[in-house]
């Protein structure tokens, strides 16, 4: 996958990894890597990068950039793309450059390699569960502090689709809006007012709150903690007129079941916030 033909917000995208990037080093490395300086300057060195699990490859865009500003004569060939599903121990990577540079930037490139894979791959277990479904599986804002459009990149990679990026994009009413405005339809009301371009999310708790927010008129609703006959039923009630999003206790056991009930979509902290790192490894050759 290509970041820059997937996301609209690439351009953001682009300035993230760019300070990710820099972050990265600046953390690791700091005044200097005086480990590396053991080896002689001059040393020449050939390295290899292999994942030792199953996993869906995310995070090149982010290497490449890291050694840039670490090295910019250090070579690196890619053996997969983005968005490509590799076997434990297979080499996705080959690099070639100073020695001091390879063992100077490993750690902060596997770390973003392992974390982004690990959310895109947990994206393709939870897209592959309902793939004949037609139902559209969407992350949250749930993500590590300051990877959020990272990740979300990954959770396209691995299949998933974006919800909100933040604050900014679309109209979220939660239960707390809701009591502050005095109501679905008042908070609904003022949302269009203030921006009538942008689409009105309601999150309801009951069935009576469905009907408030249909009755509103709302772009997207969010049936929060429904159980399964209460998401029938609210698919029945909706009749197509707005887009129902189901949310809350979605794991792996109950992802499937969710999606029968007849939902658009379904949403889940859970790609982004409740993932383990991909076991990578980065070894120089003889």
């Amino acid at each position: 996958m290509d970041f820059q033909d997937a996301l609209p917000y690439h351009n953001k995208l682009v300035e993230e990894i760019r300070d990710a990037a820099a972050r990265l080093l600046a953390e690791d490395v700091g005044p200097g890597d005086i480990t590396a300086q053991l080896i002689p300057a001059e040393q020449f060195a050939r390295a290899r990068v292999i994942t030792r699990d199953d996993c869906v490859l995310c995070g090149v865009a982010w290497v490449d950039e890291l050694f840039r500003r670490l090295d910019a004569t250090v070579t690196l060939r890619w053996l997969a793309a983005d968005g490509d599903t590799l076997k434990a121990g297979q080499c996705f990577l080959e690099l070639e450059g100073a020695a001091r540079s390879l063992l100077t930037g490993e750690r902060a490139a596997l770390n973003l390699l392992q974390t982004l894979s690990a959310t895109a791959t947990h994206t393709r277990h939870y897209v592959d569960l309902i793939a004949d479904t037609g139902v559209r599986l969407l992350d949250t804002r749930k993500t590590l502090p300051g990877l959020r459009l990272a990740q979300k990149y990954a959770v396209a990679c691995g299949g998933g689709h974006n919800h909100r990026i933040g604050l900014w994009d679309a109209f979220l009413i939660k239960e707390n809006h809701i009591a502050a405005c005095g109501g679905i339809e008042a908070a609904v009301s003022e949302a269009r007012r203030i921006a009538s371009d942008l689409p009105v999310e309601v999150e309801v708790e009951s069935l009576d709150e469905l009907d408030q927010a249909l009755a509103a008129d709302a772009d997207i609703i969010m049936l929060d903690n429904f159980g399964l006959d209460e998401l029938r039923e609210a698919v029945r009630r909706n009749a197509g007129k707005a887009i129902l999003e189901a949310s809350g206790n979605v794991d792996r056991s109950t992802l499937r079941a969710i999606a029968d009930t007849g939902v658009d979509c379904i949403s889940s902290g859970a790609l982004t916030k409740d993932v383990k790192a991909i076991d990578l490894s980065m070894r120089l050759e003889d």
